[in-house]
């Protein structure tokens, strides 16, 4: 596991994604092959999404790595990541806020979210919550939130989670159709003021929700 992981970090660092040497420790501090099945474990450490069942995915690592280095989430930060998946992405968000932070996540699917609670036990994490429900409308009553990570495509970041999102903080989000999404990182500057950066064409599954896509559509 140590000789896939070191390869992979290696990887993605010559290729110019991995940046921050906090960052770098968090993903040893959660290796991907504890998130994924145990019949992927061999793609676990490849530069590529892997399934993880339910049609949903763990993401490309490098993937992961931008968007994280794109929100430049501190110690002690109130996170918000819509679709927990298997928790990798929440176990490296918990890494990086510390203790004194607090890590949120939704999840659709009951399945999903036993996974994901049995993995981030697996790697001793304390300040994630796995919140069942409808990511889209956000979670009003852990806000406001210092970063926003949506984890699946939708066609607009949804009203509900700019709302949530403090004055001076960031959010990420892939935005499009269900076949190819831009990459937007959102910094909000005023109460109705938000500055919008393109970091690039990705493909996510689809958030299902009010503000996401619907079941119909999928």
């Amino acid at each position: 596991m140590s000789e896939g992981l070191e390869r992979l970090i290696g990887e993605i660092k010559k290729h110019g994604f991995l940046k921050s040497k906090p960052l770098e420790e968090a993903i040893r501090k959660c290796p991907r092959g504890l998130f994924v099945p145990e019949d992927r474990k061999e793609d676990a450490y490849l530069d590529e999404p892997v399934h993880i069942g339910f049609g949903q995915t763990v993401s490309q690592p490098s993937t992961v790595v931008l968007m994280t280095e794109a929100l430049k989430v501190e110690k002690g930060q109130n996170v918000l990541e819509v679709g927990t998946g298997s928790g990798w992405q929440s176990a490296i968000l918990g890494v990086l806020v510390g203790e004194k932070g607090k890590i949120y996540t939704t999840e659709r699917l009951k399945a999903l979210i036993r996974i994901a609670k049995d993995n981030l036990n697996r790697i001793g994490a304390k300040n994630i919550e796995v919140i069942e429900g409808d990511g889209s409308l956000g979670l009003k009553d852990k806000a406001p939130f210092d970063r926003i990570i949506v984890t699946a495509a939708v066609r607009f970041v949804p009203g509900p989670l700019l709302e949530q999102l403090k004055i001076g903080g960031f959010a990420i989000a892939p935005v499009g159709d269900m076949v190819s999404q831009e990459m937007i990182l959102i910094k909000r500057v005023e109460k109705n003021k938000f500055e919008r950066k393109f970091l690039g064409r990705f493909a996510f599954v689809p958030l299902l929700g009010e503000y996401g896509f619907s079941e119909g559509s999928v």
